[in-house]
């Protein structure tokens, strides 16, 4: 318990490490409570509005908002709303007895339209990163977009950790035939090209969310895979684990009670790193299209959308994204090196 309270203490003295840790736990409580937080709440926010597509962040503009009927249900918490609210951007409007006249946003629309001012309310909405090509809100579609990358993260890691350690652990313990046949395994898909490997899995399961997931996490367990099984071999020579053979205890337990806790520190640095990669695996089958699928919102997909925009004036709709995940994916490799260096035993 000593040092373990010690490590704790040495680990808030990392100020870049205790920074890393906070801000994925920000970003973590964003993603779950997305929907609350984001300006347009509704599904994978993608309420459109062409006639202010691609405005700077800052932008302000004034709304009559048609509101929806299902604001207040449980599911929109979480999933947000289904029937989307209307919005309608406005250059100038004026009520009398109970009846708004309006003059749309749209400069190609010059005549003054009408709307019963009971069923709609009238707000000024600011764009605090602006909209995108289709006059979606880009700050709604990063916080949403955040989801994504921390699913296809913890989704991808637990995939990795059960397969990595389970083949890990029988190969470091076993040796023999099933050592040879678990570091064949290895091997080869060790010699392929991530990105190439996922792309495979991913076109042999078909384009979608979870597929993703799955081919992310099929692709990483070999790392896992290696550093347990030399691990295991370590540990299986040590007096306890001999003292446990000589007791009669099973193989089963021996890996699970006795070795697996002792190498928790090198799975926890693995896993953080693990989860860096996932997010830029992700961003970049998303780029390429075979990520996240429209209408659903992830920061690849987001810049895969807008890239072109960095060259026609508008650049803050790809780099604004590529940020997210540039910081996101620094928080987690450094926090990584901070547990490897606060659980290394040579200190």
């Amino acid at each position: 318990m000593s040092t373990f309270i010690k490590k704790f203490f040495d680990f808030r003295k990392n100020f870049l490490g205790v920074l890393s840790f906070y801000y994925i736990f920000s970003v973590f409580l964003i993603s779950i409570f997305a929907y609350v937080i984001a300006p347009d709440n509704s599904f994978n926010a993608n309420n459109m509005n062409l006639s202010i597509h691609s405005k700077k962040p800052g932008f302000k503009v004034t709304m009559i908002v048609q509101e929806s009927v299902n604001k207040n249900s449980f599911k929109s918490f979480f999933l947000g709303l289904e029937n989307q609210e209307n919005h309608i951007p406005v250059t100038s409007y004026e009520i009398k007895d109970d009846i708004v006249y309006y003059l749309p946003y749209d400069i190609s629309d010059t005549i003054i339209k009408t709307i019963e001012l009971s069923k709609v309310k009238i707000v000024d909405k600011k764009y605090y990163f602006g909209t995108d090509k289709f006059g979606r809100d880009v700050l709604s579609r990063i916080i949403i977009g955040s989801r994504i990358s921390f699913y296809i993260g913890f989704i991808s890691v637990l995939i990795s950790l059960i397969i990595g350690v389970t083949l890990g652990s029988i190969s470091g313990y076993y040796s023999g035939f099933a050592d040879k046949i678990i570091m064949w395994l290895i091997n080869v898909t060790w010699s392929i090209p991530t990105l190439l490997l996922v792309i495979a899995i991913t076109l042999a399961l078909g384009k979608g969310f979870w597929q993703v997931f799955i081919a992310v996490g099929l692709t990483m367990w070999v790392e896992v895979a290696r550093i347990v099984r030399g691990q295991v071999k370590q540990y299986k020579e040590r007096q306890f684990i001999v003292a446990a053979n000589v007791m009669g205890f099973n193989d089963f337990r021996i890996i699970t009670k006795h070795i697996l806790p002792n190498i928790v520190s090198p799975l926890i640095v693995i896993s953080a790193a693990n989860f860096a990669a996932s997010i830029l695996i992700e961003s970049g089958l998303s780029f390429l299209g075979l990520g996240a699928q429209p209408p659903m919102t992830s920061w690849g997909l987001m810049i895969k959308d807008h890239y072109n925009y960095i060259i026609l004036g508008e650049p803050f709709l790809a780099i604004i994204p590529g940020l997210c995940i540039m910081l996101l994916v620094s928080a987690f490799m450094i926090l990584g090196n901070s547990l490897r260096d606060i659980l290394d035993v040579r200190n």
